[in-house]
């Protein structure tokens, strides 16, 4: 634009005072001509200054969708992340509310079981219940399947001539006991106990029955339960 400017004002002046003949004259059919590529060239200035700005404008906008696609992405990230973690808390769910164990079983047997000379783990071989399968009766000892917290009771029937000491056991703890002194008046002795443990796949729960310790195990009255109660 300025260039245009001062080439019209510096021929505008050639024309005023240049005479024909002169080396300086400029005919007004040269001047016209060059006052027409000069506003051509003026319109390919502005058309370059717009496209330009266009492109800066485009660049922008382009730079901002890119942020908006990196910030959507980030989004349904943060969302599929969210999503596989209530997946997984729904499963743990799942099989929680699946898992379930609980056993009684019996000592078993037509009458007196002892008394023996050592201490001995009591098997109650009369299964009444082993949802889970937790609990052998070969053995007489209950493994847990699952970390969480258990309930356990045991009872037993005895009489004469024999007092009768019931321990429960977690692996090599003793935790509860159930006891009666020999009878003297009575015919006959009930006892029993019960507690909640806490355990660990693996850990062991059993009865064992001390030195000349002696219980009935007909008629199912001497029994070993236990039930889990929630997981951990």
């Amino acid at each position: 634009m300025i260039v245009s400017i001062c080439l019209l004002v510096f021929f505008g002046c050639g024309l005023n005072f240049a005479q024909p003949g002169d080396e300086s004259y400029v005919s007004k059919t040269e001047f016209d001509a060059l006052k027409e590529k000069l506003e051509n060239l003026e319109t390919k200035l502005r058309d370059t200054e717009i496209r330009q700005i266009n492109s800066d404008s485009q660049i922008a906008e382009l730079k901002n969708q890119g942020k908006l696609i990196i910030e959507t992405e980030t989004r349904l990230q943060d969302s599929e992340t969210r999503l596989n973690n209530s997946e997984n808390q729904i499963m743990d769910l799942r099989k929680k509310e699946r898992t379930k164990v609980m056993f009684s079983a019996a000592a078993g047997g037509r009458g007196a079981i002892g008394p023996f000379k050592t201490d001995t783990t009591l098997i109650y071989r009369a299964v009444i219940t082993n949802i889970g399968g937790a609990y052998s009766p070969s053995t007489g000892i209950f493994t847990a399947p699952v970390a969480g917290v258990y309930y356990f009771t045991l009872f037993h029937h005895t009489g004469k001539p024999y007092g009768t000491v019931l321990y429960l056991y977690k692996n090599n703890q003793q935790v509860i006991m159930t006891q009666n002194h020999k009878a003297v008046h009575e015919t006959a002795h009930n006892g029993g106990n019960a507690v909640f443990l806490q355990l660990q796949p693996g850990d062991q729960v059993y009865v064992r029955m001390t030195a000349n310790s002696f219980i009935w195990g007909g008629n199912y009255h001497t029994t070993f339960s236990g039930f889990l109660v929630s997981q951990v």
